[in-house]
């Protein structure tokens, strides 16, 4: 009887591997940390931005945070998310005075066909440590509707964003991660599909947004209160749709 080959993805990288094999920046690629110190340094002054929508961006999609999110999603450099996620937590205010209630950390998944391609979703990495970051649960709540994948198209067919369903439930604050941004249709639809599911309060980060002509951007420490926002109450019905 004749045998189909089959695909198998590449394993991905063992506890034991991490220890045995040198590590390599996941921005300047000289050996040392996941994120070495110079390059910590420019993830930490890289503009905060707004993204159209309201969307808060920790970071601006550009330099050393464009290299180091694409090993995050591209080269399985998956223990960058905890340093992205550090970061974000700091740069959009999510902890201390004044911060945000949260009870519930969420991601907006990425399409099947490229989960299955690497292994992993980026975005529910960042959304784990995220929640480790704050202390609290990280769940599943969307799945994707059939449909094709926001990278690699134009931004006329970004602007209408994928489809999601959502699972609900009356009573949690919901915060919702997405890596990058470009128009944020990706995470609006997200965000949508979650208050239509009954989740009261949701607001919508991304830790890092495509450079665009004409954006607020903020540097430095204290760059979290400056990008918060919040879309006005009429626009957030039934849920309360809101921005970091």
């Amino acid at each position: 009887m004749a045998h189909r080959a089959m695909h198998t993805p590449p394993a991905p990288r063992t506890a034991w591997a991490d220890l045995v094999l040198p590590h390599r920046c996941a921005g300047c690629q000289q050996l040392g940390p996941v994120v070495c110190d110079a390059c910590r340094f420019a993830l930490g002054t890289s503009p905060a931005t707004i993204v159209p929508g309201g969307i808060a961006a920790a970071l601006t999609f550009d330099g050393v945070v464009r290299t180091v999110v694409h090993g995050l999603k591209y080269r399985n450099r998956r223990a960058a998310a905890r340093v992205l996620a550090a970061i974000t937590v700091r740069r959009l205010g999510l902890t201390g005075p004044g911060a945000p209630r949260v009870d519930l950390v969420t991601w907006a998944p990425t399409g099947p066909a490229r989960i299955r391609h690497r292994g992993y979703d980026q975005a529910e990495l960042l959304a784990r440590s995220i929640a480790a970051e704050l202390g609290v649960p990280c769940r599943r709540l969307l799945y994707r509707v059939h449909g094709p994948a926001q990278s690699g198209r134009g931004r006329a067919e970004r602007l209408h964003g994928p489809a999601f369903r959502a699972r609900g439930g009356r009573g949690p604050r919901v915060l919702l991660v997405d890596d990058v941004v470009t128009t944020g249709a990706t995470l609006m639809a997200a965000g949508r599909a979650l208050s239509d599911a009954g989740i009261p309060e949701v607001r919508l980060i991304a830790v890092a947004a495509t450079p665009r002509p004409g954006e607020r951007r903020t540097n430095g420490a204290g760059a979290s209160d400056r990008v918060r926002a919040g879309a006005p109450a009429s626009e957030q019905a039934p849920g309360r749709l809101e921005t970091a």
